[in-house]
């Protein structure tokens, strides 16, 4: 995916289309694909053939491939006009750019939550590592709140759970939304971690998967208002969640 800009939350992304003959077909296949609710524009061309497409939220590959087989023997599939050579060091250049949402927020809720452990004159580990933990669910469930459909579309591309029951992508984020409350007022600790470890456990599955089986696909973390892949980072931030909540389960016990 090559051209991609968020205004007001509208996002452009260019695809390569094959089975593109003639003009025909290129109108053929905007048609097709502005009947798709959550998009607002489709340039397509044919040389190359491509198609540039701005929509209001993530749509899957999958939604515009059904569309254009209504127009025609059509394929679509996400473009990379990064030449071979460049690829590799536009990975290393583009990398702290690339998961630097995720990086900046993972610093102010450090930051933060260790301010206020220093102001209290004396650090509680169980007491910091609770509001992390508010703080990680509250700030991750409400990205997910701003694109609920779009989330859920996206957290069953690897999710063990949401690829069999979609709904289960619409359920999490509200179960990251009542973590972060249950931790911020530290409602029944005990069944909180429990619960977490729980969920993050399933979570880190899926994405392990993806991962170890170099799947090209976006991380749902953040919901879809950042562009992030998959990689360690996401298999990170599951195991710190697993391990703070274990360790603060132990110390229940």
């Amino acid at each position: 995916m090559v051209a991609l800009c968020y205004n007001n939350f509208v996002m452009t992304h260019t695809y390569n289309i094959t089975g593109l003959t003639c003009n025909g077909c290129v109108n053929k296949a905007k048609s097709q694909l502005l009947k798709i609710g959550s998009i607002t524009a489709a340039h397509v061309q044919l040389d190359p053939p491509q198609a540039a497409i701005t929509m209001q939220k993530h749509i899957p590959v999958t939604v515009l491939q059904e569309a254009l087989h209504k127009a025609g023997d059509y394929a679509i599939t996400e473009a990379n006009t990064m030449m071979p050579h460049d690829a590799a060091e536009e990975n290393k250049a583009s990398w702290f750019a690339t998961y630097k949402p995720i990086l900046l927020i993972g610093a102010y809720i450090s930051g933060l939550t260790l301010l206020i452990e220093l102001f209290r004159n004396t650090f509680g580990m169980d007491n910091w590592m609770q509001n992390f933990m508010a703080a990680f669910f509250l700030v991750f469930s409400f990205f997910k709140m701003l694109d609920l459909t779009g989330f859920a579309e996206n957290y069953a591309t690897y999710d063990i759970i949401a690829k069999k029951w979609r709904a289960w992508g619409v359920l999490y984020a509200f179960i990251e939304l009542a973590l972060g409350i249950a931790y911020l007022l530290r409602l029944n600790p005990l069944l909180t971690n429990g619960v977490t470890f729980l969920v993050m456990c399933i979570s880190i599955t899926g994405v392990m998967q993806s991962v170890f089986n170099k799947k090209k696909i976006q991380c749902a973390c953040l919901g879809v208002i950042f562009k992030l892949p998959m990689s360690t980072i996401t298999i990170i931030e599951d195991t710190l969640m697993i391990i703070m909540s274990a360790a603060m389960i132990v110390s229940l016990v």
